[in-house]
């Protein structure tokens, strides 16, 4: 019998132990294998799903500021937008579809 009981092992802290490690990734830009590119300036990060060895990807009407906070947003799950900023940064992240911000912006045209 003892040997069917099965114990949870949980790592306290998992979370943010986590968002760290992201946050460190990124600084650091280790491990990174994709170029995004907007506005003329660039950004390193981590692919996800795509097979080619390392990509450039142009996203063209993104501004820069928008990226950037779009990654913030990625890599450590929150993000700070100046309200005046607000709806134009949603619309990016909605034309970008990103997790999480674009179907907040979806719901916002719901409930109007």
């Amino acid at each position: 019998m003892a040997d069917d009981q099965q114990f949870c092992l949980r790592w306290n802290e998992f979370q943010s132990n986590m968002v760290s490690s992201f946050k460190h990734l990124r600084e650091e830009k280790s491990f990174t294998d994709v170029t995004l590119a907007c506005d003329g300036q660039t950004c390193k990060a981590h692919k996800m799903e795509n097979p080619s060895k390392h990509p450039i990807i142009i996203l063209k009407d993104v501004p820069f500021s928008h990226l950037q906070a779009i990654l913030e947003y990625m890599y450590a799950g929150e993000v700070n937008v100046a309200q005046a900023d607000l709806p134009n940064f949603l619309k990016t992240a909605e034309r970008l579809k990103v997790k999480g911000l674009a179907e907040v912006n979806q719901n916002e045209r719901q409930d109007r």
